[in-house]
């Protein structure tokens, strides 16, 4: 038991002294990077589901 207070402890003070955590603005600027990031990659993956759907079908269309 001794042993996890001790971990408890140190990773208090690690995460209170030797930790640099960002400033409010950076913060941000960093959330919309990634709010920008995902919408690419999701009208990405729309993209290829479109193409990919359109291609089924015609290819359904022509066996049958």
């Amino acid at each position: 038991m001794a042993n996890v207070i001790q971990f408890l402890k140190e990773s208090y003070d690690e995460m209170t002294t030797k930790v640099s955590w960002p400033t409010w603005s950076e913060l941000q600027s960093s959330a919309v990077i990634v709010l920008v990031a995902s919408l690419i990659i999701a009208l990405v993956v729309l993209a290829m589901d479109q193409m990919s759907g359109g291609s089924l079908k015609l290819f359904y269309q022509s066996v049958a």
